[in-house]
């Protein structure tokens, strides 16, 4: 055996390897090397004096040092053992070696501090002559060759990079690498083309694994050798959280959010909104397997579009408007009710069972505070459209501001507390950062600093929108006490000011709601960044809490909806929402009461639906179709049905002038 055939063949299959990134396997030296001096044949490794011919010190040192060394060349692994023939039992043990090696996985890049390793050859002197000692050498290239103190950091640093890089290709998905692509060639993110290249290099390299992904743990290494930090780190970045987000489920507008604020904390405004072409797509394509796209377009419903089971009571005016056969039909069903005593506050149940059936006409008193309560009802252009919602039929309704429903159950739905005795309820429809604040006697304050933390008095901010609870499509603010006789004596004073502008958005609305008596406040004008403008005053003492206004006076008359409050106005109608209508059963969802009132007309255009009205199946789709609810709205028309409005989830009153037998004023509570 001429072991200098081997050492050659070793030496030209390091030659190969040098000219990629080098790394070692997790087999240990000492393994190594035991499986070195085993693998020879029987007789191929002779006693020589007390050991074996191949036992060298600095072969061990060699297999040792470099024994664990590969490369990946054409996506294999291939080791140092992997020589070509030589015809001779070295073969045999290349073969087990490079078995060994390949046993284990990558474990680090491979470094040293010397540009040899060991020595080639060295000379004893016998008494019949001189003998060479051939041992295993390689000269290593410049790039493995590094500082003895140094090796440890770049080799820590290196590993850290590739389970990073790790991490990050199989946690973040296809699907959130494409959206955020998306968002950026749309421009719908804030300063997302500075991160344009760093994605799509990310994406390329995610597609490679995944197409390849029975490389494992080599391709990690591999791209480790090539691959730019921030792709290995792509986690730790800002674009990466986003992916991270989006990966982990978070909500798209949510996650966008959350991002925009890391890239302009102080101040941001998205210039598109945040949905993607696929998601457009695919919402449409649900849509039309539904067979729904014929649903879409809205209008406001008339009085011809009401089937006679689902109207509770009907005007003189509005009966001429509908056959008379219709009525005839009605009037056949209703039966006449004994009359009531002089009643001066009733519930609404009481009323539409022991009252509306006897009553002629009936007219309701529209104060101002009812100005969040005005509602249009909806229905499809096609009145053969199947129903988009939860309820059998295709009808819709809309509160003034596109609201589904009241401010309080906006709040409920944000996760506030709407069962206080004192609740005050911030609202307003854009994307600035309005906060809350109540300034308590004895210099206590209630605001997003200690939001969810009771103050001295009991109070507690549980929502903060457009701020510590992230951005909000419908944004809301709630202060609550649970009771108020912890409250201490004085005044508390409530305000909102503006702690971020990112938008054109003007005005915002309060709501105090105190032992179920309701105080509503509207303010129109844009508030500007760090202005604060006081709502009202609270003033506790023992005869209770008195609510002063610092807004204007919401009792003066003034037109909404083409009426003029704080005047008696005519109902044409009183019915309930279409989820309770009769097709529906038991219905379905939060109960109101509608008043439509003779001459009332939204003076705008209505949304045409609502997520939390839609089927099951939309839900995947919720923000498309949200955004597609938002430009699906109403024609304006003078042929509608609007009025009154009245959640059976919210605590409030109207008052009503009933005509039947005689005339009599009714205060109906919800």
């Amino acid at each position: 055996m001429n072991f200098n055939v081997f050492k050659s063949a070793i030496a030209k299959q390091f030659a190969i390897m040098q000219k990629f990134p080098l790394f070692v396997t997790g087999v240990t030296g000492d393994e190594l090397w035991e499986t070195y001096l085993t693998a020879f044949p029987n007789g191929a490794n002779p006693i020589y004096r007390k050991r074996t011919e191949h036992d060298c010190s600095c072969c061990r040192q060699f297999v040792k040092n470099i024994g664990a060394v590969v490369a990946i060349i054409d996506n294999k692994l291939v080791s140092i053992w992997d020589i070509a023939p030589t015809h001779s039992p070295y073969d045999e043990v290349a073969k087990t070696l490079a078995n060994k090696v390949r046993a284990y996985e990558i474990s680090d890049i491979y470094l040293h501090y010397e540009r040899s390793v060991v020595t080639d050859k060295n000379f004893e002197q016998l008494v019949d002559g001189q003998k060479t000692w051939e041992h295993f050498h390689v000269t290593l290239p410049s790039t493995c060759v590094r500082t003895k103190v140094s090796i440890p950091t770049e080799k820590g640093t290196k590993r850290g990079y590739v389970e990073q890089f790790k991490r990050a290709v199989t946690t973040i998905t296809r699907e959130s690498i494409n959206t955020v692509l998306e968002l950026i060639s749309q421009n719908s993110i804030y300063r997302g083309q500075e991160h344009e290249g760093l994605v799509k290099a990310f994406s390329q390299v995610h597609q490679q694994f995944w197409a390849t992904e029975k490389m494992g743990n080599t391709f990690f290494w591999q791209e480790s050798s090539v691959l730019s930090v921030p792709v290995l780190t792509i986690r730790n970045t800002v674009i990466g959280t986003l992916l991270v987000d989006l990966s982990d489920g978070v909500p798209l507008e949510r996650a966008v959010a959350s991002f925009e604020a890391k890239v302009a904390p102080a101040n941001y405004k998205r210039p598109t909104a945040v949905v993607t072409q696929s998601m457009i797509a695919k919402a449409k394509e649900k849509i039309q397997e539904l067979g729904l796209l014929s649903a879409l377009e809205r209008r406001y419903a008339t009085m011809d579009d009401i089937k006679v089971g689902n109207i509770l009571f009907a005007s003189t005016t509005a009966r001429r408007t509908i056959t008379k056969d219709v009525f005839d039909t009605l009037a056949s069903e209703v039966k006449a009710k004994p009359k009531l005593d002089k009643v001066e506050g009733v519930s609404i149940e009481k009323f539409l069972s022991d009252i509306l059936p006897t009553a002629a006409s009936i007219e309701v008193l529209v104060e101002n505070r009812h100005a969040s309560n005005l509602v249009s009802l909806v229905a499809p252009v096609d009145h053969t459209a199947p129903s988009l919602f939860k309820w059998n039929n295709a009808f819709s309704w809309s509160y003034q501001g596109d609201m589904a429903d009241s401010l309080k159950e906006r709040v409920k739905q944000a996760g506030g507390n709407v069962t206080g005795e004192l609740c005050c309820r911030l609202a307003w429809e854009y994307t600035d950062d309005l906060d809350f604040h109540m300034y308590e006697p004895s210099d206590s304050h209630i605001f997003f600093r200690n939001v969810r933390r009771l103050s001295q008095n009991g109070g507690m901010l549980d929502v903060d929108a457009n701020g510590f609870d992230g951005m909000k499509a419908r944004p809301v603010e709630n202060i609550f006490y649970t009771s108020i006789s912890t409250m201490r004596n004085g005044d508390y004073r409530l305000a909102v000011n503006n702690y971020s502008r990112r938008s054109d958005g003007v005005g915002f609305e309060v709501e105090i709601d105190l032992l179920g008596q309701l105080h509503h406040f509207a303010y129109d004008k844009s508030v500007q960044r760090g202005q604060t403008v006081d709502v009202a005053t609270l003033r506790k003492a023992k005869a209770g809490i008195e609510v002063i206004p610092h807004l204007p006076s919401a009792q003066s008359s003034k037109v909404l909806w083409n009426v003029t409050t704080q005047t008696f106005v005519p109902v044409n109608l009183v019915l309930l929402s279409p989820n309770h209508w009769e097709d529906t059963g038991s219905g379905i969802g939060n109960k109101h009461y509608f008043f439509m009132l003779d001459g009332c007309r939204n003076d705008g255009s209505a949304r045409g639906f609502f997520n939390e009205f839609l089927k099951p199946e939309l839900e995947p789709h919720r923000k498309v179709i949200e955004m597609v609810g938002s430009k699906m709205k109403t024609e304006l028309s003078d042929r509608q049905l609007s009025g009154l409005g009245f959640s059976s989830t919210q605590r409030n009153s109207i008052t009503c002038r009933v005509t039947g037998s005689f005339t009599r004023n009714i205060t109906i509570t919800f």
